[in-house]
């Protein structure tokens, strides 16, 4: 849907004013010592909202320009075009525009997507949708429930590599498993989908058993749909081994279909640059450009500079320190909600770290709120479990750790570890909202985690080989996080601790238990608790250490009309348009 002005200065003093609030949350928690319980922020001190756009007719000069490409720079480049196999943001950002999903999201709220409606059974494990008439897919196709079905059997019939958490992570968080599943692919549990039904427009998708990730999940980027001839074209395609590349259609353009309001035309792999046109037969409002480019610019300060010198109109994750100049010079820089947590991940498979007093003692050793107060843009909070303030389960009554660097060296030598030497990676070439600046994060860590006493070898991996190397068990220590797809702590808590898997290296059946207990609870009262259980008891074992939230931001030129900024990243650029000459 396309927004009538606002005209960008009064999107410009909105981010203002968001800014000088946000920035009064930061500074009451920098009294605090280095990040202790008391100086952590609670829920009240973080900004969970959406910015309100005006809703109505596109601006009378909406359409003047719309033969301008527009160009967006992004920090990393997408790793596929079939979204099912995605697994990053910046993957999801592209084929977003190209993709879509049975349900969509309202901020973070499940709203009609290509279901126009739905409603389930009293148990939870039936859901109807009900299709918007029209629908067409690029190569000609109309959306129907059976071309629904046709999706949901693929998925749920991957065999082989293709169950591998490094294809199909989302799906098999979302459903379990598969229909018959792969004993070498690791995944033990039984998938909850039964089936699907179709009837002219309408869907059901039925599962064995409720579960709190529904609808949210329906809205993942990764369950968009495809047509049926994309799905026949590449249904012999076959992956014999997790650690096989991507298939190859997965790189190229015009061998998916979809319903999105643009269409690939050219990615060009080795520039970084992916182009996008308008699909001219969009069901829903045309896109306010005929042509949408994504600009790979790994360096923040790079990309700032190209929106300056004009060759791009817009980027992601502006630079802290970058904001308020920016939107002093006229440039608009909406803040996005916090959304996110970023994290120190402990694999246990590495010896030492099977050790609760050494991962204690780390955890005592980084000063949190230093990031927070450095490096986060205002907003930003120490994070003091793994799911964000704004959900509900998330409890005040969760084990801390303090920052206390005597406290780290007298656990590590009642250990036996006073000489601990630990491999710690991070990525590089890359920026992401939870994680603006990962060698800086990396770099503050380490300082800390030497004054404690502890030898750091540094292991930075390029991004694009960063979440195979960690999810795979190679780091014993690293960085990462996580900004979620809807709002449930299912899509945080049930990511990492609903099962044991190589990403942590250990075994926990009472942790994975209380994840899906509360995960199956019906009763909305009796879940918040059971998620606040879990909460406790997985700051109690610290597998990891949650370090911050974070507001990211995201900035444009100023004769840009932008999108509504969307907390989980998920900016619909069909809403763009210029404004003026």
């Amino acid at each position: 849907m396309q927004y009538a002005s606002p005209p960008p200065a009064t999107w410009r003093a909105t981010a203002l004013a968001a800014a000088a609030v946000l920035g009064l949350s930061a500074l009451a928690a920098c009294g605090s010592d280095g990040g202790t319980a008391e100086g952590a922020q609670t829920a009240e001190d973080f900004d969970f909202s959406c910015p309100e756009r005006t809703d109505g007719e596109p601006a009378a000069d909406a359409t003047a320009n719309e033969e301008t490409p527009f160009v967006f720079g992004t920090p990393g480049d997408p790793s596929t075009m079939d979204p099912v196999f995605a697994r990053d943001g910046e993957t999801f950002r592209v084929t977003h525009q190209i993709y879509e999903t049975l349900l969509d999201t309202d901020c973070t709220t499940p709203s009609p997507g290509l279901a126009e409606s739905w409603e389930q059974n009293e148990e939870g494990t039936a859901w109807t949708f009900h299709l918007r008439e029209g629908v067409v897919f690029h190569d000609g196709e109309a959306l129907d429930g059976a071309a629904v079905c046709a999706n949901f059997d693929r998925w749920a019939n991957f065999k082989g590599g293709f169950q591998s958490p490094n294809f199909t992570y989302y799906y098999s968080n979302a459903f379990g498993g598969f229909a018959e599943n792969d004993p070498e692919s690791g995944i033990e549990t039984e998938s909850i989908y039964e089936g699907c039904a179709a009837d002219g427009l309408d869907a059901t998708i039925s599962l064995s058993k409720y579960t709190s990730s529904f609808p949210g999940a329906f809205t993942q980027r990764a369950l968009a749909i495809i047509s049926p001839k994309s799905i026949e074209a590449v249904a012999d395609v076959a992956i014999a081994s997790a650690d096989d590349p991507l298939p190859a259609y997965t790189q190229e353009v015009g061998a998916l279909a979809g319903t999105g309001p643009f269409t690939l035309t050219e990615w060009d792999h080795s520039e970084g640059s992916v182009t996008l046109a308008r699909n001219e037969a969009y069901w829903g409002e045309k896109a306010g450009v005929k042509t949408l480019i994504f600009s790979t610019i790994p360096d923040e300060t790079a990309r700032r500079q190209a929106l300056e010198a004009g060759d791009i109109h817009g980027y992601d994750l502006a630079a802290p320190a970058d904001v308020q100049p920016l939107l002093d010079a006229g440039y608009q820089v909406p803040v996005r909600g916090v959304f996110n947590v970023l994290y120190m991940a402990f694999q246990q498979e590495y010896e030492p770290l099977q050790d609760h007093a050494v991962r204690e003692a780390l955890a005592h050793a980084v000063d949190r709120q230093r990031i927070v107060d450095s490096i986060l843009p205002p907003g930003g909070g120490v994070a003091t479990q793994f799911i964000p303030p704004s959900l509900d389960g998330w409890s005040e009554d969760v084990a801390t750790y303090d920052y206390d660097t005597e406290k780290a060296k007298e656990l590590l030598a009642e250990a036996g570890q006073e000489d601990l030497t630990l491999e710690f990676c991070y990525p590089t070439d890359v920026s992401r909202p939870y994680m603006p600046a990962p060698k800086d994060i990396f770099d503050m860590i380490t300082s800390d985690l030497e004054a404690a006493g502890v030898t750091v070898e540094a292991r930075p991996i390029t991004w694009v080989d960063y979440l195979t190397s960690t999810r795979a068990g190679e780091c014993p220590a690293y960085i990462i996080g996580w900004t979620g797809d809807y709002a449930d702590p299912y899509n945080f808590l049930g990511n990492w601790f609903a099962r044991e898997s190589s990403e942590w290296g250990f075994s926990d059946a009472e942790m994975f238990e209380a994840v899906a207990a509360a995960n199956s609870e019906p009763d909305a009262a009796k879940r918040v608790e059971l998620w606040k259980a879990a909460n406790e008891l997985i700051m109690a074992e610290l597998p990891g250490l949650p370090i911050s939230n974070s507001p990211p931001s995201i900035a444009f030129a100023p004769n840009v009309y932008p999108p509504d900024v969307s907390p989980m990243t998920a900016e619909d650029f069909a809403q763009v348009y210029f404004t003026g000459s």
